[in-house]
């Protein structure tokens, strides 16, 4: 089968089904490569910001040596001490001031964390969107082309088997095409998520041993 008497042959509808195909199979690829690699970056991040953390004497330097790092656990550290500073410096009577900071504290991680993890969500309702509508969208270009095919069919007077499995046989690579197009989506989707339950996973452990070194953390 030649797919460009797909294009040669088809009417609007069904061109433009296999063009949404191609567009769909780009922008799943383009999130899948763009998310690894976020995702590898971020993994060696963490290792070197949490090793930086451990080692420093006080929270005020691993902030600072943390600086040029962009990865969660680093954003994380320099987030939660600059909130413990602001307590620290806050004067009396101020909404910083009116929790214990404990409180302050979960509160201001809980709302970094949620924030910083917010920047993995990228791409990932295109990829949920393409693996559940593709197969549909090339179902419905199988359907369309084998109509329009069937009617030109009749119309001509031709109903040997060349003549049927042709037009029918270019109308099904429709199905294929979306199914080729779901399945990666579908299968990168599950495999990013659970990327980012880990990196969440992570960063929530870290989270609780800062939460300890700021409360013990000395003026």
């Amino acid at each position: 089968m030649n797919l460009g008497m797909v294009f040669e042959t088809g009417d609007f509808v069904l061109i433009s089904v296999f063009l949404l195909m191609l567009l769909m199979s780009v922008v799943t690829w383009s999130v899948i490569i763009i998310r690894l690699v976020s995702y590898s970056k971020a993994k060696a991040g963490n290792a070197a910001a949490k090793k930086i953390v451990m080692d420093a004497f006080t929270l005020n330097e691993a902030a600072q040596k943390v600086g040029s790092i962009n990865a969660p656990i680093a954003l994380l550290t320099k987030e939660s001490v600059s909130a413990f500073q602001s307590y620290r410096q806050g004067g009396k009577g101020t909404l910083a001031t009116a929790l214990p900071l404990n409180e302050y504290l979960v509160g201001s991680i809980h709302n970094s964390m949620s924030q910083i993890m917010r920047r993995f969500d990228g791409g990932m309702t295109a990829l949920a969107s393409i693996g559940a509508t593709a197969p549909f969208i090339g179902l419905f270009g199988t359907v369309w082309g084998i109509y329009h095919a069937l009617i030109n069919i009749s119309q001509s007077g031709q109903m040997s088997i060349a003549a049927v499995a042709g037009p029918i046989g270019e109308a099904l690579i429709a199905t294929a095409i979306g199914l080729f197009v779901a399945i990666p989506a579908v299968l990168a989707y599950n495999f990013l998520s659970r990327s980012k339950k880990t990196l969440t996973q992570d960063l929530d452990a870290f989270a609780h041993d800062l939460h300890v070194r700021l409360l013990n953390q000395k003026d």
